[in-house]
């Protein structure tokens, strides 16, 4: 297709603009500055010492440039990689996208690494959120990583969070598209991916559930959303996604179907789930109330309260929280998972350059990582937050139609989620 311009003309065009607004200014400010009337001659002060703003007019035309030519930016990503992966084979995905295989040593032992890195504005036609094993989104449900990738038209894959293996119901917070299909365990940290426009596109936080149910003149505190019962007390609730019936009530307590907003049914015995509505679980002298006049309005937010968050996914512990190294493994009751391990994890640059990784584990060649090795090697590529995912067994990468980690069933175990970077819909 013919253009306006060839892509060098065009540049020094951009170039000339932005360096003639910069001068601009700065002739605006000194003359503002230099000529405002604190610096009459009839004043009594007759010097002032004043701290001389040095400003680096080619920094912040180079910060012009990179934002507004992709040309520029992409040029800058490319160099910016090649620095902060010494030694290693980096191969090109797709606009913005990197992947990087590189080995580091322990005591002398080796462990292999893949990283991706993405910048989100250069790989613009592509979205990052978590995806279900199941097309459907039923939360009993396990896939292999390509599979996912492959349903999902992602170029990039890595495992999510925590599952159960029985059933492949995720363990702790997940919201896709601003549904929350999980609550959270433990109220594990999690990481939330927020619309285009936020100041922050992504956050990390030990997540809280604060949901509600409000009918008949009462309040009742939602403990959790489609998780194992941990306690008798809890008020649970089951959507769809759950299954096609919720489990039974537990001991003194019973079930209450809710249908576009209305109770239908109560019972102590499974309740089949309806699409319009869900099915609440708990304590009959709870949920006792509710019956008064059938009426319910279920409304879910968290703590923190992420505002325009779209998606969410928990993982745990922390690996680097507000730009430090933080591991609180024992808080989060993740003290099965240390030791040196396979592991995945995922986190963000103060540019918002998203990194994915997965660590091979359990052999001669590769033998895993310790959680705060993890921590510090996440700092090192220049993470200001980042959490741990699921590993051991479920450890697994996939980019471009292949899985180029090697985890210990060949191709991966089946999987519950994943991260994904797909293709706009």
């Amino acid at each position: 297709m013919d253009t306006l311009f060839d892509m060098p003309e065009f540049r020094k065009l951009i170039e000339y603009t932005v360096s003639a607004s910069i001068i601009g200014v700065l002739v605006f400010l000194q003359s503002l500055i230099f000529n405002s009337p604190i610096f009459a001659d009839d004043m009594q002060v007759a010097h002032v010492d004043m701290p001389v703003m040095s400003i680096d007019t080619g920094q912040i035309k180079e910060h012009f440039l990179n934002e507004y030519s992709m040309e520029t930016r992409s040029k800058n990503f490319d160099e910016k990689i090649k620095k902060k992966y010494p030694n290693s084979l980096i191969s090109t995905v797709g606009s913005g996208v990197k992947h990087i295989k590189l080995t580091k040593y322990y005591n002398g032992r080796p462990v292999r690494i893949n990283v991706v890195e993405v910048d989100l504005k250069l790989a613009d036609e592509f979205e990052l959120k978590p995806a279900l094993s199941s097309t459907s989104n039923n939360l009993k449900s396990r896939r292999t990583i390509t599979t996912i990738a492959k349903n999902t038209n992602s170029i990039v894959a890595l495992n999510g969070t925590y599952f159960k293996p029985q059933t492949g119901v995720p363990l702790g917070t997940l919201m896709i598209d601003k549904k929350m299909y999980t609550g959270p365990v433990y109220d594990r940290v999690a990481l939330g991916i927020f619309d285009e426009g936020e100041k922050n596109r992504f956050d990390v936080a030990r997540v809280q559930l604060d949901a509600s149910l409000k009918g008949s003149g009462t309040t009742i505190k939602v403990n959790n959303i489609n998780q194992p019962r941990m306690l008798s007390t809890h008020v649970i609730v089951y959507t769809p996604e759950w299954g096609k019936a919720s489990p039974y009530a537990p001991k003194y307590g019973m079930g209450l179907l809710v249908e576009d907003n209305i109770i239908t049914k109560a019972s102590a015995n499974p309740i089949t789930i309806p699409e319009n509505g869900y099915v609440i679980s708990g304590p009959k002298s709870v949920l006792q109330p509710l019956l008064k006049n059938k009426k319910v309005k279920f409304e879910v937010n968290t703590t923190p309260e992420w505002k325009n968050v779209k998606h969410i996914i928990s993982g745990g512990p922390y690996l680097i929280k507000d730009g430090e190294v933080f591991v609180d493994m024992t808080a989060q009751k993740l003290g099965a998972i240390g030791g040196r391990n396979p592991r995945s994890a995922i986190g963000y640059t103060e540019d918002n350059n998203l990194i994915l990784v997965a660590v091979d584990g359990r052999e001669g060649s590769s033998i895993g990582m310790t959680l705060m090795e993890l921590a510090n090697f996440m700092k090192s590529v220049g993470c200001i937050g980042a959490i741990n995912l699921d590993g051991g067994g479920s450890t697994v990468m996939y980019v471009n139609g292949k899985v180029v980690n090697k985890p210990q069933v060949y191709g991966g175990i089946p999987i519950s989620n994943a991260i994904v970077l797909s293709k706009k819909s």
